[in-house]
């Protein structure tokens, strides 16, 4: 098996780029695993139950957010490091008061360890077949495809416009930033998980 992938131009590129623009390989990903089939192949290989490998990994999780939450990284033998990142809520100044609380968790980032990219093996990749396309819609064609999508549809989130629109994440989270700017679609969701409808007057909504 080889993993599958195709190009995509850099959704950012710089100003001072000159001729053909810079293309980066993308996965095609083969699907996904949960814990259960992950659970099932740990006993295989040890001498645990299942039971054990599920209190092993529940025990783990607990353990890995209680150190992390005390700002400390964890590194787990043959698998990598796990640490905190912090982000603001908002922009802060020096004069800003009260700025402890104005930060909250990010992400928990993973640097993976030498020896699991040993377990990886030597890298096998197939390029996905079609010539490459690299069209992309303007302002105009997206507002026709947001209109068409919402006559059937009451929300959309970020991976429905980034299928819909045939953009890699960092584009489309571009353009629906720039979507919510101008008004045309707005989060009535959270922070974390947002959830787009149209703004008022755009895509068929009259509210």
């Amino acid at each position: 098996m080889a993993i599958l992938f195709d190009w995509y131009e850099d959704p950012k590129p710089s100003d001072k780029q000159q001729g053909e623009k810079t293309l980066h390989p993308r996965i095609k990903y083969n699907g996904s695993i949960g814990t259960d089939l992950v659970r099932h192949r740990i006993q295989e290989r040890c001498s645990l139950t299942e039971t054990d490998v599920t209190a092993v990994l529940d025990a783990l999780s607990h353990i890995l957010g209680e150190e992390l939450a005390d700002g400390k990284q964890v590194h787990l033998d043959g698998i990598g490091y796990f640490r905190p990142c912090l982000t603001s809520t908002e922009p802060v100044t020096i004069g800003t008061k009260r700025k402890a609380t104005k930060v909250k968790l990010k992400a928990i980032q993973f640097r993976a360890d030498q020896a699991l990219k040993n377990e990886f093996g030597i890298l096998k990749v197939q390029s996905l077949k079609g010539g490459l396309d690299f069209s992309q819609l303007t302002n105009d064609e997206i507002d026709r495809q947001l209109t068409g999508y919402f006559k059937t549809h009451q929300f959309m989130r970020r991976n429905d416009f980034q299928s819909l629109c045939g953009m890699a994440r960092s584009t489309a989270m571009r353009h629906i930033r720039r979507l919510r700017d101008e008004g045309k679609l707005k989060n009535e969701g959270s922070m974390m998980q947002p959830i787009y409808v149209p703004g008022s007057g755009y895509y068929g909504s009259n509210e």
